[in-house]
This record gives structure tokens, C-alpha cells and sequence, in this order.
């Protein structure tokens, strides 16, 4: 322990950006640079592509990527699934959860620096407006405590009009993912009476965005999402995290030149600090705030290099790396996440390759009793329904698999399913009278396209109750 913080453990009692009297401290991180931060900005240009490009992208014109809720309607990679599909998407969900658990035990927050949107979007987007408009950190404080001059409002309000212009353009790629681009087309194009409803979803999507963006900022990492609180439970000791080599770094002292340093390699210059846009200071150790944006690795390495000290002070590096110079290892918990995201991912791999693209359901009529039939038969009144999760037009027929008997639509000849829609009857199931056995009998229908069989359906045949 070095400072008085840390003495004290006083540094781990509230986060970074609230004072001792529950106040929000304003964070004003210096502008990044590094070789981090370039791949950081790299990254990020990739991630805006396939962001704002995605919806765009069509095959055999439909979008590859759509997640319509209000209409259940859900396409992923050009294929359509439907509420019927929904247990794909749970089971696609504990995967996801999983990874993350995974990914964190080792790899620690990376997802949160360099993939998360809120990120991606307030440092790599948000933040260099801000710093375009209003300069570095220095002049942003000057600024908010300057008078409302015209300068001062000028460049406020320069601001607040690119944010929400950028947040407006957001929140319209994000409406396109849950409507579609063509939709998105008629709301911008129609009367505005005609999308009144669409046209204040957009504007409270933009709203949020705008506040999340301009005033939320880091406390929707530190306060609102609860990953940073999980790391606490999923990180280890040979967790990769964003970590200060305090082995090396201790005892800190100031710089001077033409010194044989006797000291620690941190030279107290807190330019860790300085670029941190959650206001910590990582040499304090991991803390919930931090993001592992590496801003504090290149802001390391920079002054390092000034001073002709070795880089990487400040790395990435997992607690048994730093105390006991140990290589990095497969743990058993890591061996353990592996070993259950393998099994899930064989699971959902095995669901997407069987899925059919025909989904039915047949249920017998509710109140529905037993029908007697010319030729010895009996029949019930079942209710069906077919969804075709293609873009093309499907017939089906329905043939018997287990009985002797027929199926006969009521008001229909053919079973047409038009292109990502559904179809839904009545029909008549017919048995011959010495096949009935028992009160309920199990039937088989096989589903044909053509000749050929895409799937069975079970359902059951009500009969005469007979005495024993």
C-alpha cells in the first residue's frame, strides 16, 4: 500500500465520480494517443461499418438482419424465425451469458473496451465532438466554469445540436433493426400522420441516446449496467486485466533528470489518471469502474518512454503475472466455462441444422367430441397452423404415418403457405372404428414437401370410452 487511499481503504468505500456527499464529480479525461487507442479507433470504424451497414444488407431482397418484436418476427443471417423458433433464441441466449462469463474469467472487461456500443460510441464518437468543439481537458473546465458568454453558449450549443443530430442518426439505424429499412423509408418519406406513432418512438429513442450521451455518460458503466459488478465474482488471479505492476512501480516518486533512480519505476505523473474516462486510478487495483479501455497503458507508456524507462508498467496482465511473475495458464475454471460453451454451442449448432422450414401445429378442436363417420370410421375437428420461414412459397401435404385413415381440410383443397407467412384451418381426421383402442390414441402425421418428409407431428384422436 502506498497511498494514503489506499491505507486507509478508503479508495474502495464509493466510486470514482461521487464525492463524500453523494455529489456526481464531473469527469474530464485528457484526449488518448497511443498505439492502443489507434487499434482502438481501427476497431471502432469497423464496428460503425457493420453498425449503420447491417440493415442495409439484403439477400434475394430481404434484409439478412431483422428483430421486429412488435410483429414476432425475427431474421438472422437470412433466415426467418418465429415464435415457435423462441427456444433457439433462449438457448442462443445462456450461450451468449456464458461466453461473456468465459471471455471475462479470462480475458477480464475487454468487451466493455472494445466492443460494447455505449463505449464504442461516447469515446470514439461522442467524445472526439466534444473534444473537436470545446478542446482538451483543460479547456473543458475552464469552460464550464466560465460565465454564459456568447463564446461559451456558442460552443454549447454547437454541441448539444451535433449530439442530437448523431444520437437522431443512431437511434434511426437502431429503428431499422426492429421495423426495416424499407419501413424506416416510409416513415421518413409519409405525411407524418401516418406514422405519428413510429415518429415518437424514433424521437424517444433519440431522446435517450442524446441523455445517455451528453449527461450519463461513464455512470451508465459504473452505476446502471451490472457487468462491472459481475467481474468481481468472475475474475481470478490469472484473469488478463487492465493492471499497474506495483512489484515494479512501488515505491512512486517524482522523476529528475540525470537521477540513478533508487525508487520505483511510477513516476507519480498520473497521466493514468488524467486519461481515465471513468476517473479512477488503476495503479489502486482492479475496481468495477474500470472498462479496459487501455487509455492508462498508452498514457503509461508515452511518459516511459520520455524518461527512459521500460514500457509496460501498466498492461495487460493477470494478478499472478505481477506477484509472482507467473506465465499465464488454463485454470480449471477456465478448462470448466470451455468445456459447458463447447456443449452449448454443439446444442445450438445441432437446433439450427435440424430446424425445418416449415413449422405446424395440430390441435384437436377444444369441446370438440368424436364424429361418427359413413364407411366405419369416426373422425375429430382439429385446428392447424403452418408457417413457412422461407421467402418462397411452400405446399405441404399431410399423410398419415400410424392408422388407417384420412385427413380432409374443411374449405381448403391444398395447404399454399405464401413466403414468410402462415396459414391456419380446420380439419377432419378419419379412422377406421377397429384401429380405436383406447379412449386417447397417439397419432403420427407425417409433413411432406412434394415427396419429400420434413418433419412429424404427434398429436392424439378422442374416441368412445370403453368399460373394461
Amino acid at each position: 500500500m502506498s497511498t494514503e487511499a489506499e491505507k486507509s481503504g478508503t479508495f474502495r468505500n464509493k466510486i470514482a465520480t461521487v464525492d463524500d456527499k453523494g455529489k456526481r464529480i464531473w469527469v474530464f479525461p485528457q484526449k488518448p494517443a497511443g498505439r492502443l487507442y489507434t487499434l482502438r479507433s481501427w476497431a471502432t470504424l469497423a464496428y460503425i461499418i457493420i453498425f449503420f451497414g447491417l440493415p442495409f444488407l439484403k439477400y434475394d431482397g430481404h434484409p439478412i438482419f431483422l428483430i421486429n418484436v412488435l410483429q414476432r418476427r425475427f431474421i438472422l443471417f437470412g433466415q426467418i424465425f418465429w415464435p415457435q423458433d423462441f427456444f433457439i433464441f433462449a438457448l442462443g441466449m445462456v450461450v451468449f451469458i456464458v461466453f461473456i462469463a468465459l471471455f471475462t474469467v479470462v480475458f477480464g472487461r475487454v468487451f466493455c473496451g472494445w466492443a460494447c456500443p455505449q463505449t464504442i460510441f461516447m469515446e470514439m464518437v461522442f467524445r472526439k465532438i466534444e473534444f473537436w468543439i470545446e478542446g482538451d481537458a483543460g479547456k473543458q473546465k475552464l469552460l464550464k466554469k466560465a460565465p454564459w458568454d456568447s463564446a461559451k453558449i456558442s460552443k454549447k450549443v454547437t454541441k448539444w445540436v451535433i449530439f442530437w443530430l448523431v444520437s437522431f442518426i443512431i437511434a434511426n439505424v437502431f429503428l431499422s433493426y426492429l421495423i426495416g429499412v424499407d419501413d424506416l423509408k416510409k416513415l421518413i418519406t409519409e405525411p407524418l400522420d401516418k406514422n405519428i406513432g413510429s415518429f415518437t418512438t424514433l424521437l424517444v429513442f433519440t431522446t435517450v441516446f442524446f441523455f445517455v450521451y451528453l449527461w450519463m455518460r461513464e455512470q451508465i458503466c459504473t452505476v446502471i449496467c451490472p457487468y462491472g459488478r459481475m467481474q468481481g465474482v468472475l475474475l481470478d488471479k490469472d484473469s488478463v486485466i487492465v493492471a499497474y505492476d506495483y512489484k515494479r512501480g512501488e515505491k512512486r516518486g517524482k522523476f529528475h533528470k540525470n537521477e540513478k533512480r533508487e525508487l520505483g519505476d511510477c513516476i507519480d505523473c498520473e497521466q493514468c489518471v488524467k486519461v481515465c474516462p471513468t476517473g479512477i486510478d488503476i495503479r489502486n487495483g482492479t475496481q468495477l469502474e474500470c472498462v479496459n479501455c487501455t487509455a492508462c497503458i498508452d498514457a503509461c507508456n508515452h511518459m516511459m518512454s520520455a524518461v527512459g524507462l521500460p514500457t509496460g508498467l501498466i498492461r495487460y496482465a493477470s494478478e499472478n503475472n505481477i506477484a509472482e511473475k507467473k506465465p499465464w495458464r488454463m485454470t480449471w475454471r477456465m478448462k470448466a466455462y470451455s468445456g459447458v460453451m463447447v456443449f452449448l454451442l454443439a446444442i445450438l449448432v445441432w437446433l439450427l441444422s435440424t430446424r425445418t422450414d416449415v413449422g405446424i401445429t395440430i390441435l384437436r378442436t377444444p369441446g370438440q367430441l368424436y364424429q361418427e363417420q359413413p364407411n366405419h370410421q369416426m373422425s375429430n375437428l382439429y385446428n392447424y397452423k403452418i408457417f413457412n420461414k422461407t421467402f418462397k412459397t411452400k405446399e405441404v401435404t399431410l399423410r398419415p404415418e400410424n392408422f388407417k385413415g384420412s385427413i380432409k381440410l374443411v374449405g381448403e383443397t391444398r395447404m399454399m403457405i405464401p413466403p414468410d407467412g402462415y396459414v391456419a384451418g380446420t380439419m377432419f381426421i378419419n379412422i377406421e372404428k377397429d384401429d380405436i383402442k383406447d379412449r386417447k390414441t397417439k397419432l403420427r402425421i407425417g409433413v411432406y414437401e412434394g415427396d419429400e418428409k420434413i418433419s412429424t407431428i404427434t398429436t392424439s384422436f378422442l374416441g368412445p370410452f370403453k368399460a373394461n
